[in-house]
């Protein structure tokens, strides 16, 4: 009734004329607010990328058609600084980013807001805003719980400042049956007028991504083979009958192959006996069992293997470096299915990878699909998963041979663990974890144990946590003892150097220890190494480490060295330290197979052995020869 009245009173009094000249102007004066008014509107479960392209689409098109006249209403009279060209397509954007949250409805002709945007395209890249802060992100959270029209009252009131009664005039001209419901449910939300103007809403300022880049190859071959196809056809009709004769070992297309009809299938998915494990020789995922209260579900195993062969625009995907992320090429085995947390989490094994998919336990707006790289994982490498992260926590799934798990600082090595609760099912307690960011005065690890022992895992920002160990790379030992912890304690913060890099275990290996030019005590040489699933990319780490300091100090790395590996255990590296008497020294040690050490550059100096105290000056530049027992040359790592 509302809206009627407000079109009745139009009628009668028609208020000012917009042309289509003075409305341009407005739109390319106000093009930035006008954007992220649009975006804000617009629904969340769009995806960031296509919700800005629609948020520039819909803008662009709030210009009148052809050079004619608009009439406004007077509730829009009040435009932006007096303009009503300005109101009159910040009415059309209000208007279309409404309707492109409606949902498509197979009786109703789809209206264009409605529709994926034509233009503006950009090929091979995703756009997305910058990222806010915390406030941010939890006050975009409770705009996506509201009505359309809830959002974008909020959104009016508070980015445009519009008094209520203006809100509610412009509401019903752009179609909302009840302004008043949508002003009482945005009423809900606490008002944070100065978070709507952060670089979290702004679809002008965006970051680019590219899009995935072996689907994008895949399509691109797909692509070239169709056209050949088709050009093949072509020629063919124009042949004989009979052809080029049968197609031989060719399968047919891709859409009717049984092989991947059959990966896509939820009833054929394998499902591993909960006792397998028992009496196999193994202990990998293979011989996990399906678990979970949602294991049954064959709707959201069904949702999650389409997902996982064909990600839409609104799917978050990610995958560990070196980690293909194609479709499964044959019905993949059932780990887990239920609900975690907010979410419904499902994980896939297929020989190779790890699949999690994860959507929110309401809808599936805003479903992530994550990989990692999983193949020759066995014993410790094998015993955990990640299902949820949520508030800096980490909630596992754990082998079912691992018997009991339980929290530790890396960093307080004479601390006990604090155990963990684990469901019959195997998922854990949630787990603080390491903080990505700012001072680094903590390193939370998890000790899981099975029959062998304990193992030490860290969450590295992945599926799989990295496995650590410690001692010589000839024979690595686990962690969780305690001389192992108290070695690993001074390196724990230098983990976060291989966050995010597929890392499968980092051994840390004390190779040497130095006296101390001013006699203080006997400083450490430690050298960490991080291996990843894929095989290259190793991360090489030599450490320094005097008495009583907290960390350890990074003298030296190395990418895709074979230093502190198991193939070629050697390792050299120097460092410039200042002496309590404020004299400066170049200290060096080698690995205990080393015979003699030499400087070169501006530091002169030499010592037979693996180690080497040479006084120099601050600021000097030195680099390191080495000679093993057996007269091999070793460089020095930089």
């Amino acid at each position: 009734m509302q809206s009627q009245d407000v079109a009745q009173r139009s009628a009668a009094s028609p208020g000012p004329v917009v042309d289509v000249e003075q409305a341009e102007a407005a739109l390319v004066e106000h093009y930035p607010r006008l954007v992220r008014l649009a975006y804000l509107v617009l629904p969340p479960s769009l995806g960031r990328n296509r919700r800005v392209l629609t948020a520039h689409a819909l803008t662009q098109r709030a210009l009148p058609r052809g050079r004619t006249t608009a009439t406004l209403i007077p509730a829009q009279a009040t435009g932006r600084d007096g303009d009503p060209g300005y109101a009159l397509v910040r009415l059309k954007v209000v208007r279309t980013a409404l309707e492109a949250g409606v949902p498509l409805r197979r009786a109703a002709w789809p209206k264009r807001s409605q529709l994926p945007p034509l233009l503006p395209q950009v090929w091979g890249l995703r756009l997305f805003p910058r990222s806010g802060g915390a406030d941010e992100l939890a006050l975009d959270q409770r705009l996506s719980a509201l009505s359309s029209p809830a959002r974008a009252a909020y959104v009016l009131r508070g980015l445009e400042k519009l008094p209520d009664p203006d809100v509610r005039k412009v509401l019903a001209a752009a179609g909302v049956d009840d302004p008043g419901a949508a002003l009482k449910e945005a009423g809900g939300v606490e008002a944070r007028d100065a978070l709507l103007l952060s670089p979290e809403f702004d679809p002008c300022s965006l970051h680019a991504r590219p899009t995935d880049l072996m689907r994008r190859r895949q399509h691109m071959k797909a692509a070239l083979a169709a056209g050949a196809a088709a050009a093949v056809c072509g020629a063919l009709l124009a042949l004989p009958s009979g052809g080029w004769g049968p197609d031989g070992a060719a399968a047919p297309s891709y859409a009717q192959n049984p092989a991947a009809e059959a990966a896509l299938d939820p009833g054929k998915v394998t499902r591993v006996a909960p006792t397998a494990w028992r009496s196999s020789a193994r202990t990998d995922f293979s011989v996990w069992p399906a678990r979970g209260n949602l294991a049954g579900d064959t709707a959201l195993l069904r949702r999650a293997l389409a997902v996982w062969a064909r990600p839409g625009e609104s799917v978050q995907v990610s995958a560990t470096p070196g980690t293909p992320s194609g479709a499964p090429a044959g019905p993949p085995q059932l780990l887990y299915a239920g609900d975690v947390d907010q979410a419904r989490v499902v994980l896939f094994y297929d020989g190779l990878r790890i699949a999690r998919y994860a959507e929110p336990r309401t809808g599936t707006g805003g479903a992530a699909l994550d990989f990692a790289r999983v193949d020759g994982a066995t014993g410790a490498e094998a015993e955990a998963l990640v299902l949820d992260r949520a508030d800096g926590n980490v909630r596992y799934l754990t082998a079912p041979w691992v018997t009991k798990a339980a929290e530790r600082d890396l960093m307080k090595p004479t601390a006990g663990p604090t155990p963990l609760t684990l469901s019959v099912e195997g998922v854990s307690t949630p787990l603080a974890g390491p903080a990505p960011t700012g001072a680094c005065t903590s390193w939370t690890v998890m000790e899981v144990t099975d029959a062998s022992g304990p193992h030490l895992l860290t969450d590295l920002g992945e599926l799989i946590p990295a496995h650590l160990t410690s001692g010589p790379p000839a024979a690595p030992h686990e962690a969780a003892g305690p001389a192992a912890l108290r070695n690993w304690a001074p390196y724990a913060c230098s983990l976060a150097a291989v966050r995010s890099q597929g890392v499968r275990s980092v051994n840390a290996w004390q190779y040497a220890q130095q006296p101390l030019p001013d006699a203080s005590g006997q400083a450490a040489w430690v050298c960490t190494r991080a291996d990843t699933w894929r095989g290259y990319g190793t991360r090489v780490l030599a450490q320094f480490h005097t008495p009583g300091g907290a960390y350890g100090a990074i003298a030296a790395k190395a990418e895709n060295s074979l230093a502190c590996g198991s193939r070629d255990p050697h390792v050299l590296a120097g460092v410039l330290w200042k002496s309590g008497t404020g004299d400066w020294y170049l200290l060096a040690a080698g690995s205990k197979d080393t015979a003699s050490i030499s400087t070169t550059g501006r530091v002169s100096g030499s010592a037979r052995g693996a180690l080497l105290a040479v006084r120099t000056k601050q600021g000097d530049q030195a680099g390191l020869k080495g000679t093993l027992t057996d007269g091999r040359a070793v460089d020095g790592l930089r």
